[in-house]
């Protein structure tokens, strides 16, 4: 067994009792527990288990009715917990955890049961993409955001959201990491431990509004994944970290670049002012205004117009900026009553849609796509459309369950970042770019598109057949180009077809993507579509 069996062992010690709050089954099946008035029998069964338990309940899935370990397969386990969440709903409870062990026989699970409804989203949940230039602290300053802890210098408050043991070995991000924190009438709802998913479920579920950080990646190499994390994911804002002591580099310009590509509203943070004096500071500034006025913006300093001006002004044209340290906290209660005050900018509106970022396997649970809600509401128990496949179909899947930052809900709306089981396909079948629709939809596959694009940066010119990666929503994937006019130089706008090489996606008009390919970059517009025959 993988992981302590203390919870495991505690609840089968205590063993089932008439006034107990501990439950065995060796299983659970639709089509056996769910039939005729077993399911409300069931459901007042689990209810009189809560209400013993002060609220909370055990129940052990794949064990006999004296406590021994049976093992069931993992598809049985699934389903047994697709139906033990049935039962909870019926009785106004929810599955607040899950831990699952293998024995023998198979797998065997204890489920804790809260008295209560599952968690309601708060519609005005906030997703936040960060930005900047290696070590210029948008891990470390995001890691005191949700913790409320000032960094100790050496990046103890970034080791919350690097994910990988190399990460946290080289100080550097390569993949992008997420957290959440929150707010309620008394302030913010800060993350005791964010490498717990139980800490982080508790933010998820106290408090009244709830703010996501997509955190990308600084070092170049890794400038894809960045492109990944701002154009794949729901954002509602942008923040851009420029490290004190170090300034705006052509990285720092590489992601301003890509922010104002996709017309994402954006905050500057100034990092670091622990480490330099007030004219470093205030010529550092002036060097990020006059930036900002090259790309058509125009700077405002919360400093000296307050926090009411940056959450009027803040959009298409004015970018706020933020003096912070994540040493001395300086400026993080601004960031603070920012994120709290500032409205979310996605829609809701629409069908049902998620474009794939990752895809992982989870024992007993089986095939689980992650990503962010683009639009519309996905509820357990949906039947979805996930593609398209390579050969350009969509396959028919069920929502087993939804996972939000560990939490696990019975629904979730556009901008929220999820995990979604799904029932009928396979972990490995699951690729990055494909999507998820309503059964209905009828997707139409795409292999090839035109777009206005502009070019930011080229050495010399681009012409037919230039094949760089075209980044869109989690599509990462080369291309070909055929410019309207036979070529594109730096700094031009203009038409191009652009094909695919490898596979079709799913692409619509209106659409913004990035594109580069070694040092040359530029951004797009998706014009019109050519669905493959």
């Amino acid at each position: 067994m993988s992981r302590d069996r203390a919870v495991l062992e505690q609840a089968l010690e205590r063993g089932e009792q008439d006034g107990g709050n501990v439950e065995f089954k060796e299983r659970l099946l639709e089509s056996v527990h769910l039939e005729g008035g077993r399911r409300e029998s069931l459901a007042a069964q689990l209810r009189h288990r809560v209400l013993s338990g002060d609220g909370e309940a055990t129940y052990v899935i794949g064990v006999t009715d004296d406590g021994g370990l049976a093992g069931i397969d993992a598809n049985t386990f699934s389903e047994s917990m697709d139906v033990l969440s049935l039962l909870a709903e019926e009785a106004e409870c929810h599955i607040a955890d899950v831990e699952t062990w293998g024995v023998r026989g198979g797998l065997v699970g204890v489920a804790m049961i809260q008295e209560g409804a599952v968690l309601e989203t708060d519609d005005q949940h906030v997703v936040i993409g960060t930005a900047g230039h290696v070590d210029h602290g948008k891990s470390t300053l995001v890691g005191s955001l949700v913790t409320g802890r000032p960094d100790d210098g050496d990046g103890a408050t970034r080791a919350f959201l690097d994910v990988q043991p190399h990460e946290v070995e080289r100080g550097l991000s390569a993949d992008l990491s997420y957290a959440v924190y929150g707010f309620d009438d008394d302030g913010p709802v800060h993350v005791r431990n964010p490498n717990r998913k139980q800490d982080r479920a508790a933010v998820v579920e106290e408090a009244d509004r709830l703010v996501s950080f997509v955190d990308t990646v600084g070092h170049e190499p890794w400038l894809r994944t960045t492109i990944r994390g701002l154009v794949g994911q729901k954002l509602d804002y942008g923040l851009l970290t420029i490290a004190a002591d170090d300034g705006p580099t052509r990285t720092t310009r590489e992601h301003l670049g890509v922010l104002l590509a996709t017309e994402l509203p954006t905050i500057v943070a100034i990092t670091k002012t622990d480490l330099v004096d007030d004219d470093r500071i205030e010529s550092l500034v002036l060097e990020v205004e006059r930036l900002l006025r090259e790309v058509g913006k125009s700077p405002l300093r919360v400093s000296r117009h307050g926090v009411d001006a940056a959450i009027d002004e803040i959009g298409e044209t004015v970018v706020p900026i933020v003096e912070t340290s994540a040493i001395t906290m300086d400026g993080l209660d601004v960031l603070d009553e920012l994120f709290d005050r500032l409205p979310k900018t996605s829609s809701d509106e629409g069908a049902f849609r998620m474009y794939v970022d990752r895809s992982y396997s989870v024992t007993g649970v089986g095939a689980v796509a992650s990503g962010t809600v683009m639009r519309g509401e996905v509820e357990a128990g949906d039947s979805l459309l996930l593609g398209p496949m390579p050969d350009g179909q969509f396959r028919e899947v069920e929502v087993r369950s939804i996972e939000m930052h560990y939490h696990r809900v019975d629904r979730a709306s556009a901008g929220r970042i999820v995990g979604v089981a799904l029932k009928g396909v396979k972990e490995a079948e699951i690729e990055r770019g494909m999507v998820l629709l309503p059964v209905d939809a009828e997707p139409v596959p795409v292999r090839s598109f035109e777009a206005e694009v502009m070019v930011l940066n080229h050495p010399t010119r681009i012409g037919d057949g230039y094949e760089p990666v075209v980044h869109l929503e989690t599509i990462g994937e080369a291309a070909s180009f055929s410019p309207e006019n036979g070529r594109l130089l730096p700094g031009d706008r203009g038409k191009t077809r652009v094909t695919f090489k490898f596979r079709p996606y799913l692409i619509e008009k209106g659409q913004k993507f990035v594109f580069r390919e070694g040092r040359s970059k530029g951004v797009g517009t998706v014009t019109d579509v050519f669905p493959v025959d």
